[in-house]
């Protein structure tokens, strides 16, 4: 089984984004929700995933409702990321997110 784990960093202040509900998904037949976290003080969900067996999944980050939540607009109301687990290791996949951009890559 693999762990995952994410990190949500606001690249427009250079702060955590702290607040971002997050939603882990698997793909079977359809997308099938696994559990919904909410990034911590330091904008991170580390132990709020379960470990996961090999396949494809995506995390979908509210960002919309987050910048919101702070009176800001955004051209993203979600960002989903996809990514598939091959192996027992650790995953981490964080973004780093603006108002009109964001980037992800596979973290360690």
């Amino acid at each position: 089984m693999a762990s995952l784990s994410t990190h949500v960093l606001d690249s427009g202040t250079g702060r955590p984004a702290s607040g971002v509900s997050v939603t882990l998904e698997r793909l079977a037949d359809d997308w099938t929700p696994v559990v919904t976290a909410v990034t911590d003080a330091d904008g991170r969900v580390r132990g709020d995933f379960p470990a996961v067996a090999e396949g494809v999944f995506r995390l979908t980050f509210a960002t919309g409702d987050w910048f919101a939540a702070q009176g800001r607009e955004c051209f993203y109301p979600f960002v989903t990321v996809a990514f598939t687990v091959t192996d027992e290791t650790h995953y981490h996949v964080p973004i780093l997110l603006s108002a009109y951009a964001y980037s992800t890559y596979r973290g360690s």
